[in-house]
Formats: C-alpha cells, structure tokens, sequence
C-alpha cells in the first residue's frame, strides 16, 4: 500500500514538474536499474526534493531536515515520498541507522550532500554523510545537477515561478573502501563528489540560460 501511494503521489508531482517547471532529464541512463545506490544533488531550493522523485519511476527514500515535517501538509508530503527526518547540527546517529536500513533493504536514498540550501553557482563545501553511508554499504553514489530550481523558488519566497527547470545526472562514482570507512576514503569521495557535482551543476544551469 506504501509503494503504491508513493507512486501515485510521485506521478502527480513529476507530472506537474513537467508541465509547470517544463522540466526536462539529462543522463537517466545513469540510474542503476536495480539495487541500492546513493542519489546526491545540488540543493538550491525547497522544491530539489520533489524535483529529485521525478527522476525515477522506482522509489526514492529521502533524509531531510526535520524542519520539513513541522507541519502537516508537509509532513505528509515528505513521508509519501519516502522521506524521514534527520536532526541538524548533531550526529543524529538514528537517522544514519536509517540510511544504512535504506540502503541494506535495496532502495535508493537521497542526500544532499551540502548540508542545507545554498545560493549561487559555486558548490561549497560538503558534508561527508553521503560518502559515509556508500563507503559503509559499498553502493555508488549517483551526482544530480539540477538548474534553475533556485529562481523556480528562491529561499524566503512563498510561491512558485514557472520558469524552465533542468536536471542533469551523471555517471556512478563507486567507492573503493570495500566496506571501510576510514576518513581517508571518506574524504577522497567526497572530493570526487564534489568536482562531478560542480560540473553536472554548470551543465544544468547553462541548459536553463
């Protein structure tokens, strides 16, 4: 019953991202067709996430800060799409125990490996969380770029503009730990991560100008 409600809420969402935002994807091909993987994008906007469920037809689990399930509307939101809430500014080590059950179970999991909304064109510093969880498990890490979300909604805005909206994704980054997390590994991940996250991030931008 789950599943199916996810897919008909996320048909909806993605149909109206088609139509609203004219939403196009680059490189799905990218996706591994099968099997637990992380999906990491850029985030600019409070709408990354429902953009991020039209990717894919198969199930998309969420962490997103519990801020999002504060009110009810939201909360339902969230949950439908597969979301659960982490607790920022701390080791929310329940929330990472999800991440690994996601992940052990076969799903794909999102993370926005910056942390928080940013603003502008230069992908900052990221956090390791994403490359902590697939060094641990041993899955990819699949990098999204996603243009123009931010003038689709920028940060403080309460309605949404019908502007042109692409994603781009790029090819798995598979890490090398075999299971290790050492920070070492961690860190050299999260450096791949981030150059393949600035690149997909231009693409995608240059592809809305």
């Amino acid at each position: 019953m789950d599943l199916l409600f996810y897919r008909v809420v996320r048909g909806i969402v993605a149909g109206f991202c088609r139509v609203f935002w004219r939403l196009r994807v680059s490189g799905q091909e990218h996706l591994p067709p099968t099997g637990a993987y992380v999906v990491a994008p850029v985030h600019r906007s409070n709408i990354d996430t429902p953009l991020i469920a039209a990717i894919s037809r198969r199930r998309l689990r969420f962490m997103g800060k519990d801020s999002l399930w504060s009110k009810g509307w939201s909360a339902w939101l969230f949950f439908a799409l597969g979301g659960f809430p982490v607790h920022r500014g701390n080791v929310d080590r329940e929330a990472l125990r999800r991440c690994i059950a996601v992940i052990e179970g076969g799903e794909p999991l999102v993370i926005f490996p910056e942390g928080t909304r940013r603003e502008g064109a230069t992908v900052e510093e990221l956090y390791d969380g994403a490359a902590y969880v697939a060094a641990r498990t041993g899955v990819p890490i699949v990098p999204v770029g996603i243009g123009g979300s931010q003038a689709a909604m920028p940060r403080g805005a309460k309605g949404l503009r019908p502007v042109k909206i692409h994603i781009v994704i790029g090819p798995p980054l598979y890490p090398t730990s075999n299971g290790r997390t050492s920070r070492r590994a961690v860190h050299e991940l999260t450096d791949a991560l981030h150059k393949e996250l600035q690149r997909l991030f231009d693409e995608a931008q240059a592809r809305v100008a």
